[in-house]
């Protein structure tokens, strides 16, 4: 398994040899398993490891190709991951219980169908992070909208499609309708 040797004394890639130096003596002495509030002989193995091949030109010149080649494959393996079928079978999932949402918005309250992204974010439990890409896509797709003010409402658009799905017997997720009051 590859170490990441400038994850573990903190610095960037592009660090030179004095801060190098510099970072180790601090981390060093924080971590010796001398140090009777901070030590760890374990942490301290690994950042003794890490100084002896960052601070060697050699060694460190090495190493950079492993550790550009370890963050490509990284970057390959998350990639083929957030494209895999249970992902996308998420992401449908999760378009779907905003469309539901903003669904029962709109025919609970027809003078004020939208709803601000936080409301969004409580009522399905998760980071913004996860819901940018579905709203993004329902957005473009012409399946709700989004007002100036940042909030979100169901169009004729996504109301045809919600409805489609019910008369097809499509099972989409049930959401609580408690929150509508």
């Amino acid at each position: 398994m590859f170490v990441d040797y400038y994850e573990a004394l903190q610095i960037s890639p592009n660090a030179d040899q004095e801060t190098v130096h510099r970072v180790y003596r601090v981390q060093a002495q924080r971590f010796h398993p001398d140090n009777q509030e901070s030590g760890d002989a374990g942490t301290f193995r690994l950042i003794s490891e890490a100084y002896q091949t960052l601070s060697d030109p050699q060694k460190r010149a090495d190493y950079d190709v492993q550790h550009r080649n370890s963050r490509h494959q990284a970057k390959r393996d998350q990639f083929e991951q957030s494209t895999s079928a249970s992902t996308l079978a998420d992401e449908h999932r999760k378009r779907h219980e905003i469309l539901n949402i903003l669904y029962r918005k709109r025919l609970a309250h027809p003078d004020q169908p939208a709803m601000g992204l936080r409301d969004l974010l409580d009522l399905l439990g998760m980071p913004r992070e996860q819901l940018e890409f579905s709203l993004w896509y329902l957005k473009e797709g012409g399946y709700l909208l989004r007002t100036d003010s940042a909030r979100h409402s169901i169009t004729l658009k996504g109301v045809e499609l919600i409805e489609t799905l019910a008369v097809h017997g499509k099972k989409t997720l049930e959401i609580d309708d408690s929150w509508v009051a």
